[in-house]
């Protein structure tokens, strides 16, 4: 994989030179009113001349104008490296925010990435940089301090050395407190996050107010820290702008005692004053800048830690779409960073234009083999191989454009209904989402709606039913026809309409030569199957011809009275029961 962080540093090496090279001016022409103090008192004044004071005030302000101009361009510059540095971050970053969930521990991560890429922009585009520009030409103004006077030059000397030891007592007092504070950002959000998402539940089940206790214990902890935060930067930061005043005054009354006894010029002592002045300038904007320093700091490391974690391998070689079969040996798989399996001993294969149904109680495994066929869970043992080619051979976006997933709990994204469909493509193509939807049954659905598949449909599609979502997810499962479609529980919302579409969804993926698992507890969900799997324990107990297996596996299972149609009424076939025989 590339070195995402060297390629960037190789892209900065230019504007970095360049924000030098405007240091540099900005720093000589700093000298400016130095100079001109120094000329007017000892030049203009000695020899009472108006157009000498004409002539050097012109100059310093045509100093002050280009410093004005060459600070200005250098802010601009800088505030672009830090959109730089975005720009070649933040695809990358978006990947994480994508991918960090099915990692181990990655759902705890939440937004964080994206708010350590904020605070590296945020930082590069501030003023903090510009204090470590400047702190390169420092000794160019110790060393004129010094030329003035030696007294002049170990006092700046000693300032800079005390502001210093503030800059390290800072990074020492303030890095522990940022990480903490990250922490405490980071858990608010993700319980403020899952308490949003899950509203209606928390307003049902009467979680208000434990929900509320606890984030409010988050966000009394996370004002602590941050209190706790501006207490050691703020109080540093406040002593070293206090600290520059009082010795720029006692660089003054050096100079002063200095002229007094005839070792120094006027002029020369308040250009010193001057020099001191901005001679510690820098360190004490590095210093006022820290928290947003350590803070860019440790997010860059965080982001450099996490990149590579959630990069995928290139592949030299793209392979083809696969067309042929799909085929599950031996596989056992678990949770990401578990090394208990949740299921094993899995097995079968299924041909391009056949159809198997997963069956078996609940935490039978059912789910967790569906994530293994679509890539979200890889294998702890065993191999899952289309066309011969494991799955972990496809670069992820390559292998996504051949599966088709409707996962048991659907979600979906804050859009159109044609975007949502067609996967969030920046360009839509209509003809794909229209007959995905027609494979699906929901176009005559989708029509309906009052913008059709212009339909905005809300964050999880909050504007729909629980069978409308199911239908459009199945919708989006289907575009492109991909070669695998994997659905889980795809029948748990519809009405019998809706089952028949399934059906037809089912057999048209047949029809064009792909494979079709489908995971199911209702009967209905498995008549369009040619093979049948009963998952149980984790284990793949059985699997053959549909009909061979309902006969060595399964019985109807009895109907609840309460849950019988009234007389002449319809209903719903009942659902089937497992029962266990040897082999």
């Amino acid at each position: 994989m590339d070195d995402i962080f060297s390629d960037l540093r190789r892209q900065l090496r230019a504007p970095v030179i360049a924000v030098v090279v405007f240091s540099a001016c900005i720093n000589v022409l700093m000298l400016t009113g130095s100079i001109y103090m120094l000329q007017v008192y000892d030049r203009v004044l000695s020899s009472r001349s108006t157009p000498t004071l004409i002539a050097v005030t012109g100059f310093a302000l045509f100093g002050f104008a280009m410093l004005g101009v060459f600070d200005a361009i250098r802010l601009r510059m800088l505030a672009r490296v830090g959109a730089l540095v975005d720009a070649h971050l933040s695809p990358r970053v978006a990947v994480m925010i994508a991918r960090l969930p099915l990692k181990p521990g990655g759902a705890a991560v939440g937004q964080q990435p994206l708010r350590d890429l904020d605070a590296v922009r945020g930082f590069l585009g501030s003023t903090g940089p510009t204090a470590l520009a400047d702190l390169p030409f420092l000794p160019l103004f110790l060393g004129l301090a010094f030329l003035l006077h030696p007294w002049l030059g170990w006092l700046a000397v000693a300032g800079g050395v005390a502001i210093l030891a503030l800059t390290l007592i800072a990074e020492r007092s303030s890095a522990a407190a940022v990480r903490k504070l990250s922490a405490s950002v980071t858990e608010r959000s993700v319980l403020a996050e899952a308490g949003r998402r899950n509203a209606e539940v928390v307003a049902a089940l009467g979680m208000s107010g434990a929900f509320s206790t606890r984030l409010r214990a988050l966000h009394d902890r996370f004002v602590s820290e941050g209190l706790a935060l501006a207490d050691s930067a703020g109080g540093i930061g406040a002593f070293a702008r206090v600290f520059r005043q009082a010795l720029q005054s006692a660089s003054l009354g050096l100079g002063a005692y200095l002229a007094i006894k005839g070792e120094l010029s006027p002029g020369a002592m308040i250009a010193a004053s001057i020099l001191t002045s901005r001679a510690l300038a820098p360190i004490e904007t590095a210093v006022a800048n820290w928290k947003g320093f350590v803070a860019a700091r440790q997010g860059y490391a965080r982001l450099a830690k996490l990149m590579p974690a959630t990069a995928e391998p290139e592949k030299s070689v793209a392979l083809p779409a696969p067309r042929r079969w799909l085929e599950v040996t031996g596989l056992a798989v678990g949770a990401p960073g578990a090394r208990q399996p949740i299921i094993q001993r899995v097995s079968f294969r299924l041909e391009a234009g056949q159809v198997a149904g997963i069956i078996g109680p609940s935490a039978g495994g059912k789910s967790t083999l569906a994530r293994a066929l679509v890539g979200i869970w890889p294998p702890l043992a065993g191999r899952i191989a289309l066309d011969g080619a494991a799955l972990d051979q496809w670069a992820p976006d390559a292998l996504g454009q051949s599966i088709g997933y409707l996962p048991q709990d659907v979600e979906l994204f804050d859009g159109t209904i044609a975007e949502n469909i067609a996967r969030l493509a920046v360009e839509i193509d209509s003809g794909k989402v229209i007959k995905a939807a027609t494979d699906a049954g929901a176009d005559a659905m989708i029509a309906g709606f009052p913008k059709g598949y212009d339909t905005r449909i809300g964050e999880q599609g909050a504007t729909l039913s629980g069978g409308q979502r199911q239908r459009i997810a199945l919708a989006r499962a289907l575009y492109g026809e991909p070669f695998l479609v994997v659905l889980d529980e795809p029948n748990a919302h519809l009405d019998a309409e809706g089952e028949e579409a399934l059906a037809r969804a089912i057999n048209a993926v047949r029809a064009r030569g792909g494979v079709c698992v489908v995971i199911s507890h209702r009967p209905s969900g498995i008549e369009a199957a040619d093979f049948l799997g009963l998952m149980a324990n984790g284990a793949m107990v059985g699997f053959g011809p549909r009909d061979e297996m309902r006969q060595r596996f399964l019985k109807p299972g009895p109907a609840h009275p309460a849950s019988r149609p009234p007389s002449g009424a319809g209903g719903e076939a009942p659902p089937l029961s497992v029962v266990r025989r040897p082999n």
